[in-house]
């Protein structure tokens, strides 16, 4: 069962450039965040157990970290993965992305929140799907630009595009703070995300991304970026703030 799915429009100043095929092109930051509470399975006690000793000993991680996990190792102590994937894939389908998530590439991920940052230089021909799995810890993730804060519980999904700035942060927090996640509280958050194609006429719809927004300075560039009215610009850490670089 899913909660109706938000939707924010809101123009973004940020323009990607990204590779298709041989050469960059460029589009718009999509405004829209989808998101919906579906109805997984909550992960058993040996799989609860491998993910705090993976986290906690072997990663290590400090507060704003997101890493990978084995999402092999996962599978085979989580009979009911197929059960959360089939929820997603219903839920994607309903957006129009059809048999999309099939074919789109999965991996495993944890967090101990996550600081404000995007992922358009090294993602910007893909959207996320992300589906959270561990249980309510007081945590949102925060789409600053958008203004979608969205309480992340065992079953939440969304789709966003890579290059919408966004953070986990404490739910009584305007901002990232990593004293919001001491060493002694269990922090780590799990969840499995898929990359889904910014070209796809459904993702591309469903975010509502335009594509060849600025192809003249396309031509001249030769890595992917995201600039900001024109202008390259860094993210701060803290606030999700757009600071013009010198």
């Amino acid at each position: 069962m899913s909660v109706p799915t938000s939707l924010h429009a809101v123009p973004s100043p940020a323009v990607a450039f990204y590779r298709s095929g041989q050469t960059l092109r460029s589009r718009s930051v999509g405004a829209a965040v989808r998101t919906a509470t579906l109805n997984v399975p909550a992960p058993n006690a040996r799989l609860l157990t491998d993910w705090q000793r993976e986290t906690g000993v072997h990663l290590g991680l400090e507060p704003g970290d997101v890493e990978a996990l084995s999402l092999v190792r996962a599978r085979a102590r989580w009979p009911d993965y197929r059960h959360c994937v089939q929820a997603v894939a219903d839920w994607t389908r309903g957006l129009g992305l059809q048999e999309l998530l099939a074919t789109s590439e999965v991996a495993l991920m944890a967090c101990r929140g996550a600081c404000y940052h995007h992922d358009g230089a090294q993602y910007g021909g893909m959207a996320f799907c992300n589906l959270f799995l561990s249980e309510d810890r007081g945590w949102d993730l925060h789409f600053p630009h958008t203004g979608d804060r969205i309480p992340l519980t065992r079953g939440t999904a969304v789709v966003f595009d890579t290059g919408q700035p966004h953070a986990v942060i404490a739910r009584h927090s305007s901002g990232f703070l990593a004293a919001d996640f001491p060493a002694e509280q269990d922090g780590s958050l799990i969840f499995l995300t898929w990359e889904l194609p910014i070209e796809n006429a459904g993702v591309a719809q469903a975010l509502g991304v335009t594509f060849d927004t600025d192809a003249a300075r396309a031509l001249l560039l030769d890595e992917e970026q995201i600039l900001v009215h024109g202008a390259r610009a860094t993210l701060c850490p803290d606030s999700g703030r757009w600071v013009q670089a010198d």
